[in-house]
């Protein structure tokens, strides 16, 4: 079983990618999003960005740095299937996910601009925002020196393979390409 992590800046194209890895090497997809909306709502809250975050940080302040993506990894194991876990946003989660072996680290970027103009089309609960919003929204969630918080600078310079997602999808889809093939060449010439 291999794990791929994603990590990235917000409206990236993080889903993207999910997307694209789902559909045509048949990974599994874990969401800390969808992980988070279960927990909100079960405590009969409003799943938003700010509800997000806080809820992360308090699990995370409570039980451990890496603890929702040790909740999705649980999840994942039991399929006994490649499996993509998405959205890594602390160093903690990197570190645990390293430490159980076959753990891939994608991170993904794009022009701020961009970004937003891609939140903006997607028009989710949470991306109803305004731009001096989301700038707001990503500079918290960029540098912290809590173990527990997000810090999306340093997941990112851990990434084992980084995207500029600057161009057209299919020029993501095929450096994703790219970089499956290696891994999968890589993968082959391992020593059994």
């Amino acid at each position: 079983m291999n794990i791929i992590g994603i990590t990235g800046t917000l409206g990236a194209g993080k889903g993207t990618i999910v997307d694209y890895l789902t559909k045509n090497f048949g990974y599994i997809h874990f969401s800390v999003r969808n992980y988070l909306i279960e927990v909100i709502k079960g405590k009969g809250g409003e799943p938003n960005r700010d509800s997000f975050v806080t809820t992360a940080n308090e699990l995370r302040e409570k039980n451990g740095a890496s603890f929702i993506i040790d909740e999705l990894y649980n999840k994942a194991l039991k399929t006994n299937s490649n499996c993509i876990i998405e959205s890594i946003r602390t160093v903690g989660e990197i570190e645990s996910l390293r430490k159980k072996g076959n753990f891939i680290l994608f991170a993904v970027d794009a022009d701020i601009k961009l970004r937003y103009s891609r939140i903006t089309e997607r028009a989710s609960e949470t991306d109803k925002i305004n731009l001096e919003t989301f700038i707001e929204n990503e500079n918290r969630e960029m540098h912290s020196t809590d173990p527990n918080m997000q810090n999306l600078s340093a997941c990112m310079s851990l990434a084992d393979f980084s995207f500029l997602n600057n161009g057209k999808v299919d020029e993501l889809y095929l450096n994703v390409d790219n970089v499956m093939k290696f891994l999968n060449n890589h993968k082959q010439n391992e020593p059994k």
